[in-house]
């Protein structure tokens, strides 16, 4: 499986989660998960690639809670066990 559909497959676990998913241009490869008002948002940076903003997602739904409720594909499950 590549990026780009590793990268899909954990966008959608992430709106799943009940993130908000936001591409925006930050600058310098920024981006982060956080809570506004209580939800959920994960920004990330649009000029990133496809690997960088899966680092990205991965490293936002790792620790959530609601994860392990969640059916993930061997190849994502193999990565969010990687620190």
């Amino acid at each position: 499986m590549d990026s780009v559909q590793l990268l899909a497959e954990a966008l959608d676990i992430a709106r799943r989660l009940g993130f908000e998913i936001r591409e925006e241009l930050i600058g310098e490869g920024r981006g982060a998960a956080c809570r506004i008002r209580g939800r959920k948002c994960l920004f990330l940076d649009s000029q990133l690639g496809p690997r960088e903003r899966l680092e990205r997602v991965l490293t936002a739904i790792r620790g959530d809670a609601g994860l392990p409720l969640i059916s993930v594909r061997p190849a994502l499950k193999h990565l969010l066990a990687q620190p």
